[in-house]
Parts: C-alpha cells; structure tokens; sequence
C-alpha cells in the first residue's frame, strides 16, 4: 500500500518488527514519510511510535491497524497459554493501544478515519483457528463501540480485507493461498477504497471491494 499512498501524495507514517524492511522502506521513502520499528504488543513501544508520528507529521487523517499473527492450525486445547496471549496482546491489544495514543488528537481535530482490521473470521467461524476468530471477532465490537465513543467526530470502522495470498494465509492454507490475489493486487483495490472512507462510515462493518 505505500507505494500507491505516496504516489497520491500523501504522507505516510507506518511501524513493525522487520528492521531490514524498515531500512529498505525509509531509503526508498525518505522524510517526511517515517517508518519506525514498534511491536504492538509494546504498550511503550506504540506510545513511542505514536509521539513520533503527531510530532513529526502531526494527527492522521488515516489509520490502518493491519498488524494481526494467526495461531498454527489447531484446536483450541492444542494452543498454548503463551501463543494464546501473544495472539491477543497483537490482534486486539495493539490496535487498542494505536488508537488509545492516537484518538486524543484527532478528536481535538474533529476528522480522521481509523481502520481496524478484521476478517471474514471474524464474522464466521472455522475449525483449527479459534484464537484468531476470536480476536477478530473481537475488533468488530472494539470498532463499532468506540465508534459510539467519537460520536462520530473521528470514524471507527472494522474492515474485512478479503483473502489475500500472504505468508499468514500460507500457513493456514498452504499452496491454496495462492488462488487468491497477492498483496500487490489487492492494494490496488484497497487503497483507493480506503481513501473514500469517512465519517458517513463510522461504525459501519466494511469489506474491501473485491475481498
């Protein structure tokens, strides 16, 4: 998606964990986009981040939480304790703590759009992935409640992007994944979907075109 951001002149902001694709990314997009190592899962590390993002580029007019792991195909008494936890502080504490450092300022502003990733498992159910439909399931209610919260001066919307061919998919799917389009295509979809949402969206439940 960043490439298609830049190219309509935006300026982006975005974290994670992979310090060499950082890199990669802040060479290729230098100032004023910021790319930062965070893992969301780091109540301190997310607070860090965000400092970061409203000092330099002040509040957003979009967010994207998209960072989300998915537990190894099992049933649910197969899965640790500890993956269990970590799924959760990932999948529902992080974006929970994007928007905890992030909607103070963009309520002072009365606009922006924050999306919070869900899933089509987060509105169904299947066998072997019940940590992740639950945490997904979980952003639906987390989305449309604090939707409720900004009255809508800041819209929360819990968007299903679709199955795409990613490396979280192959470890669900294996080889099937890729009967579904990779990352690259579905971002031309998505970005400019996303670019239309507003505060008409607040609380609405949404699926990528496509998806």
């Amino acid at each position: 998606m960043v490439p298609l951001f830049v190219e309509a002149g935006w300026q982006v902001a975005g974290c994670g964990r992979d310090e060499n694709q950082l890199a990669a990314l802040s060479a290729e997009y230098p100032q004023p986009h910021l790319f930062m190592r965070c893992d969301v899962a780091q109540e301190s590390e997310v607070a860090g981040f965000c400092t970061e993002v409203l000092t330099r580029l002040g509040a957003p007019d979009l967010v994207l939480n998209n960072a989300a792991i998915i537990n190894p195909n099992a049933p649910l008494w197969e899965t640790s304790a500890e993956e269990f936890s970590r799924i959760i502080d990932i999948n529902i504490k992080g974006p929970a703590a994007m928007m905890r450092h992030l909607l103070p300022a963009m309520l002072k502003l009365g606009s922006g759009v924050i999306v919070n990733f869900s899933s089509g498992w987060g509105r169904c159910t299947a066998a072997e992935v019940a940590p992740y439909c639950a945490t997904k399931y979980a952003i639906e209610g987390l989305s449309m409640a604090t939707a409720q919260d900004t009255g809508g001066k800041v819209a929360v919307i819990p968007v299903n992007p679709g199955i795409i061919d990613t490396e979280m998919l192959r470890s669900t799917f294996g080889d099937g994944a890729g009967d579904f389009p990779d990352a690259k295509a579905w971002a031309r979809r998505a970005v400019p979907f996303f670019m239309r949402l507003g505060a008409k969206d607040n609380g609405r439940p949404l699926t990528v075109p496509g998806g």
